[in-house]
């Protein structure tokens, strides 16, 4: 990492007891303004010794479930509810999430691609390397929300990596099956560099992350699915008091080779599968239509291996090279 100064600065403090509603200033001038800044929303609420939640949304603009929850956090957490401290991060990437945008209108910065990040670098890279230098460091168990945004959809899932240090993996775990999302996902990402999760994870911090749902906005479902899962969290970490409300989750698991299935034609889909429903190895997917000529015969997308329809692309025509489907394996408790 850089050992220059990150510009950033907090106008909340993190080592006093109380509910501190403040902001994140990163100063970045522009045509409109010459010494302006970005502002990000936090929360800090500490009471006492305790361990440290650091909780994130917004990390993709396009994303909303975690930004409700968190937001709705901030609001109704009061101090005495608290053993320790929660740091409340609603819209980590907040230019993007003002765009309803997946990267920053600022740079076109996808920031979970820009870990570490650089306190020297555009503003999304200067708001990466804060957080891994500055906020990271205080916390003992990280939740940062994803969904799938405007072009994927999932099953509600909390996900925990697969890691090379077993201590280290059977922490990530018990934190994920304490959110107790519908499905609890043991995930191996396509293309971990530069992502919050492998930061975070090389930190040897306790680290979940989500997918519930997508196509661009929330639902009912999805925002109670986040909001419980919040509660939960605080509660396995003892930030909070009581034990996590569980149901039933069904665990998948998406490390064997087979799981992701990629547009090789670009063209119309149409969906054979919901998502959820159980696929056989050869069973058609999709089919994508061309969409310059009719009268010619669709390519039909099968499934590379047995398992669960766990993720799909979304907006109704795809491109060469999308993500299609992700073919989830159920496991065995």
């Amino acid at each position: 990492m850089s050992l220059a100064h990150n510009p950033i600065v907090p106008s909340v403090p993190f080592d006093e007891d109380g509910k501190h509603h403040g902001y994140l200033r990163l100063p970045y001038s522009r045509n409109d303004s010459a010494w302006g800044s970005v502002m990000i929303p936090i929360t800090v609420i500490k009471n006492g010794h305790g361990p440290t939640a650091l909780l994130t949304g917004g990390n993709h603009g396009d994303e909303y479930e975690g930004p409700i929850a968190l937001q709705a956090l901030c609001h109704e957490l009061e101090t005495e509810d608290v053993t320790g401290r929660v740091i409340i991060v609603p819209f980590m990437n907040h230019p993007a999430f003002l765009a309803g945008t997946r990267v920053s209108p600022l740079d076109n910065g996808n920031l979970n691609r820009l870990f570490p990040g650089r306190p020297d670098g555009t503003p999304t890279e200067k708001i990466a390397d804060y957080f891994i230098r500055t906020l990271v460091p205080m916390a003992d168990i990280v939740l940062d929300f994803h969904s799938g945004g405007k072009t994927l959809e999932f099953v509600p899932f909390a996900a925990a990596h697969v890691l090379d240090d077993a201590e280290h993996q059977t922490r990530c775990v018990a934190a994920m099956m304490a959110f107790n999302a519908p499905y609890s996902m043991t995930l191996r990402e396509i293309d971990a560099v530069g992502m919050f999760d492998t930061s975070v994870e090389g930190l040897g911090k306790t680290f979940i992350s989500t997918e519930i749902y997508g196509g661009g906005t929330a639902s009912a479902r999805s925002a109670r699915i986040a909001r419980k899962g919040t509660v939960n969290t605080l509660k396995h970490a003892g930030i909070l008091k009581g034990e996590p409300d569980m149901a039933p989750s069904m665990a998948i698991d998406t490390t064997p080779a087979g799981c992701y299935h990629f547009a090789e034609l670009t063209g119309m889909m149409e969906p054979l599968l919901d998502l959820g429903e159980t696929v056989s190895e050869g069973d058609a997917l999709m089919r994508i239509w061309l969409t310059t000529i009719t009268g010619e015969p669709p390519l039909t997308v099968r499934s590379k291996r047995d398992g669960i329809l766990a993720g799909r692309h979304f907006p109704g025509l795809v491109k060469l090279g999308d993500c299609l489907a992700v073919v989830a394996s159920p496991v065995e408790a």
